[in-house]
């Protein structure tokens, strides 16, 4: 026996919604060169919006079943939640995925948030709250857009700088902070010895927060024209 509550119609609306919203806010995070971009979160939006679906489907046909057979009303059992609380849970371990973590800095842990909330959004249009659905997609698109235009935040960087003479290079590279307001957070330190020459090399990381708007290639650049300085690079 099978009683189909859903016409075809709605399916192909709800799985195209999923796409089409999926698809946005996942071009907004390959746009940004983020890990899981296009594909990834259209393939979570509408695999979520296919178990709503489905949950949907079991649990109407569990309906019309206890109906005709009442007897049976017992021994039948559809927790409507079930199958969409595991993909709640089940989407983190994807989300895992695009989280990085590289010489102490963690990377991804917004594009994985989107990733669970995409998963969250394709199940609410797959059990068709479109309400629900429109107003989440707008929220999660400036959270991801609009707020960091607004917010009259820096830019917090990592600094790696390599010189051999500590003094003047320390001098030079903490005028020049105070002069273009970069205020610096932390520093790490290390110093190595060059093996033939025996001199000794100062490898420093400044952790620091950039004032909004500044250019990182220029402050590589500026820094650069120290004869002292041996190498220097953003680290992401």
């Amino acid at each position: 026996m099978q009683n189909y509550v859903l016409t075809a119609d709605q399916i192909i609306v709800r799985l195209i919604a999923a796409v089409v919203l999926g698809g946005i806010i996942g071009f907004e995070r390959e746009y940004k060169s983020h890990p899981a971009g296009l594909k990834t979160h259209i393939l979570v939006c509408v695999g979520s919006a296919m178990i709503a679906l489905i949950q949907e489907e079991i649990t109407w046909q569990a309906l019309h079943f206890a109906t005709e057979y009442p007897d049976f009303v017992g021994v039948i059992r559809s927790d409507q939640a079930r199958l969409v609380a595991q993909v709640i849970s089940g989407i983190g371990f994807l989300g895992a995925g695009t989280i990085i973590l590289s010489k102490g800095a963690v990377r991804g842990l917004t594009t994985a948030a989107s990733v669970w909330a995409v998963a969250a959004l394709g199940i609410a249009i797959g059990m068709g709250y479109y309400r629900i659905a429109t107003f989440s997609f707008l929220a999660i698109m400036v959270a991801l857009t609009v707020l960091s235009r607004l917010t009259p935040l820096g830019k917090i960087k990592r600094l790696e700088i390599q010189f051999t003479d500590l003094e003047e290079s320390k001098q030079f590279v903490e005028s020049y902070f105070k002069t273009h307001d970069v205020r610096v957070d932390t520093v790490d330190f290390e110093i190595r010895r060059l093996e033939k020459t025996n001199h000794r090399l100062f490898h420093v990381i400044y952790h620091i927060n950039l004032p909004r708007n500044f250019d990182e290639f220029q402050l590589v650049q500026d820094l650069s024209e120290s004869s002292e300085i041996k190498m220097i690079r953003i680290l992401q």
